[in-house]
């Protein structure tokens, strides 16, 4: 399978529901890696990186996000950074 590396920028309701734990478990669940951390604009920045399919289905289920949330729009890129990730993080 192809490894990918996607920044995803979350908008909505996402801070102070959850939003961020909820991406933990399931970056967890899925084998992925990268980090979850609160904007100061509202949004949720998200970088997965992990196998095609696997950092689809994690998208997938960002764009519900946990019942505390409204998650309006999910905006995905290539990421351009280093991806030297060790697994999946909250970072502050």
């Amino acid at each position: 399978m192809k490894r990918v590396c996607k920044h995803i920028l979350v908008s909505g309701i996402v801070q102070g529901v959850g939003f961020r734990y909820f991406a933990l478990r399931h970056a967890h669940t899925l084998g992925l890696a990268g980090y979850a951390r609160n904007m100061r604009d509202g949004r949720v920045e998200i970088v997965a990186e992990g196998d095609e399919e696997t950092v689809a289905s994690f998208i997938n289920r960002l764009k519900e996000g946990p019942s505390s949330a409204l998650v309006r729009e999910v905006k995905v890129s290539e990421y351009r950074g280093p991806s030297q990730f060790r697994g999946f993080e909250l970072r502050f």
